[in-house]
């Protein structure tokens, strides 16, 4: 696999061929995904809620989305990393959102930014593109702006929430955007939506018309057993099997048959002869 940047996807997008895109919170999940042949790697904030346990994404900081990226950028190799600019870490001005965008590639490793929101924040995307850094915009369901949103509901259902949906997909990709994720948004409108752009659509919840897909790996490998979202397809069911492995080693160990001859080191034993406690 050749490394991924934003001209590969929008060669993908115009011969039509579909972009997979998985979450990633570590080095091994990073290598993992990379050598399975996954372009794209997202380092997402929903680590907040599958990585340290918090009911949202609110919490997640900068520094624990540096603290990820550094992860995933030493295990990912040909993929592309994308990395989320955190709640509050973009919103209050472009020379804050630039900033951190810039952490995010100078210290975190990432090769993009994606942050939430349509036309509002489109004069900050272009700031962070002029500056040289790729956003990938956000729109439909944003986590990070649930209380506003009254919950985690499907977006656009409503004549009047699509146009507004299309409208802002389309000030991201005049903005500078390289490519938008749609989030929970009827299949019908994102097909619309993707058809009417140049820039690549990633969904998650948002039906086959997409260019792409994005799943969070705790949802898909069935570790993260809090919530299953409706679009979660389980490709494995690892916790289970996972908790099974962990009852498996406390029972030998407790049963002492674990270790056994072949996970131990030998010595000549002679050397041991009159050594004692005091010694």
């Amino acid at each position: 696999m050749r490394k991924t940047n934003i001209r590969v996807l929008a060669e993908m997008k115009a011969r039509g061929e579909k972009i997979p895109m998985i979450t990633a919170y570590d080095y091994t999940s990073a290598q993992l995904a990379s050598l399975a042949g996954i372009p794209l790697l997202l380092v997402g904030d929903s680590l907040g809620m599958v990585v340290l346990g918090y009911d949202s994404t609110i919490p997640v900081t900068m520094e624990d989305m540096l603290h990820h990226t550094k992860a995933v950028a030493r295990g990912a190799k040909e993929s592309m990393i994308v990395a989320d600019l955190p709640f509050m870490s973009y919103q209050i001005d472009a020379k804050q959102a630039m900033t951190n965008a810039a952490r995010l590639v100078q210290e975190g490793g990432a090769q993009a930014v994606k942050l939430e929101g349509g036309e509002k924040i489109s004069p900050t995307v272009a700031r962070i593109v002029d500056s040289g850094i790729p956003v990938m915009g956000h729109i439909g369901l944003t986590p990070q702006s649930v209380h506003t949103l009254g919950g985690y509901r499907v977006q656009g259902r409503q004549r009047n929430e699509a146009a507004r949906l299309l409208k802002d997909a389309k000030a991201l990709e005049a903005a500078g955007a390289f490519a938008l994720v749609l989030e929970v948004v009827p299949a019908p409108l994102a097909g619309l939506i993707t058809r009417q752009l140049r820039i690549p659509t990633i969904g998650i919840g948002a039906g086959t018309g997409c260019d792409g897909q994005v799943q969070v790996l705790h949802d898909m490998l069935g570790l993260y057993t809090d919530v299953v979202p409706k679009h979660a397809k389980r490709y494995a069911e690892l916790a289970e099997s996972m908790r099974s492995a962990l009852v498996q080693y406390a029972q030998e160990v407790e049963a002492g048959s674990f270790p056994a001859e072949e996970h131990s080191f030998s010595m000549n034993e002679s050397l041991l002869e009159g050594l004692t406690d005091a010694q």
